[in-house]
C-alpha cells in the first residue's frame, strides 16, 4: 500500500477526513487517480447518526446513542486484499433539554471520538496486509 487511492463518494465526511490523515501521518502515500496506485481503499459505505436509547414517563428523550457505520474494501487492481468489512461504533450519551447547546457539542465530541477509534481499528487490520 505505497500509493494508496481512497475511492468515496463522499469526500467531505467525518471518516474520510480522518482516514486520509491518518495514513498520511503513518508515511503512506495518497493519490489522486486510481491509475496512479498500487492499492485501493474503496468506502462502500459511510453513514452516522443517533437514535434514541430511552424515554422518560412524559414521553420526552433522556438518553441518545450516536453511532457510525462503514464498509470498505481493499485491493490492488487485481486482486482483493481485503474482503468488504461493515464496522460500526457507537456511544450513549444522556439528554438533558435544558442543557440542549452543551449536549449538542457533547454529542459532536463523541462522533468525532467515534471516528478515530474507526480509523484506529481499521489501521491496525490493514497493517499486516
Amino acid at each position: 500500500m505505497e500509493r494508496t487511492y481512497i475511492a468515496t463518494d463522499d469526500r467531505h465526511s467525518l471518516f474520510y477526513r480522518e482516514l486520509r490523515l491518518q495514513l498520511q501521518a503513518a508515511g503512506a502515500s495518497l493519490v489522486d487517480a486510481e491509475a496512479d496506485s498500487t492499492a485501493t481503499f474503496s468506502i462502500l459505505y459511510d453513514d452516522t447518526a443517533q437514535r434514541v436509547l430511552s424515554v422518560s414517563a412524559r414521553n420526552v428523550p433522556t438518553e441518545y446513542e450516536v453511532y457510525y457505520t462503514i464498509q470498505y474494501t481493499i485491493d490492488d487492481g487485481i486482486t482483493r486484499l481485503l474482503e468488504p468489512r461493515t464496522l460500526t461504533v457507537t456511544r450513549d450519551y444522556t439528554y438533558d433539554a435544558t442543557l440542549v447547546l452543551g449536549k449538542a457539542r457533547e454529542e459532536e465530541l463523541l462522533r468525532d471520538a467515534i471516528v478515530k477509534d474507526l480509523v484506529r481499528i481499521i489501521l491496525k487490520q490493514i497493517s499486516t496486509l
